[in-house]
């Protein structure tokens, strides 16, 4: 099944790359057949592989509906005939990168966001009173769903140092007293 995506699931997908064809009318599975076919066929899919439906994605722009070919790691790819191919094809299909299309149509990758500074250093130490600032510090920064993952993340966790240690990862631990970025456990 080919997975259905808006224009801003593809403004997060800034370490990702993919052919994107634009255009795509009619049963997109066919669609997806009819490239591998090509591509097979021009000597840019290699030992057999091709794009899985179920990794490719649609979306609209425009009117249009176009499709991703995410480049992922079971599909080997021969990139300068895949590169040659796409220009010979643009004016069939529009073939861009993933990279050059969401920069010049959709304004650019989403910057992420920034762990907030939480100052839990010096407070009580009861776990759920740290869930609460670091939660509060989250929707205080926009960051909502973060704050709901994190407490979800934490309660299941089963343990006083794992759900410390998932604070750290949604939030710098600080001093109350200096303001200062005193310890992270980001990376524990």
């Amino acid at each position: 099944m080919i997975r259905k995506v808006t224009t801003e699931d593809l403004r997060h997908m800034k370490d990702s790359e993919g052919l994107i064809l634009q255009g795509c009318g009619g049963d997109l599975h066919e669609w997806v057949d009819g490239i591998n076919d090509m591509l097979t066929e021009a000597g840019v899919l290699l030992n057999g592989t091709r794009f899985k439906p179920e990794n490719c994605m649609a979306f609209e722009r425009d009117g249009v509906t176009c499709l991703l070919f995410p480049f992922t790691y079971d599909v080997k790819l021969q990139m300068g005939g895949l590169a040659m191919w796409r220009l010979e094809t643009h004016g069939n299909f529009g073939g861009t990168w993933l990279s050059d299309y969401v920069p010049n149509r959709l304004g650019g990758f989403v910057k992420e966001q920034q762990k907030p500074d939480c100052p839990l250093i010096g407070e009580n130490g009861n776990i759920f009173h740290l869930l609460g600032i670091a939660a509060r510090t989250l929707r205080e920064n926009g960051m909502d769903e973060q704050a709901s993952e994190m407490m979800q993340r934490a309660s299941t966790s089963g343990s006083y140092d794992k759900a410390l240690c998932l604070i750290g990862e949604y939030v710098n631990i600080t001093s109350a007293e200096d303001g200062e970025i005193t310890q992270e456990f980001g990376g524990m």
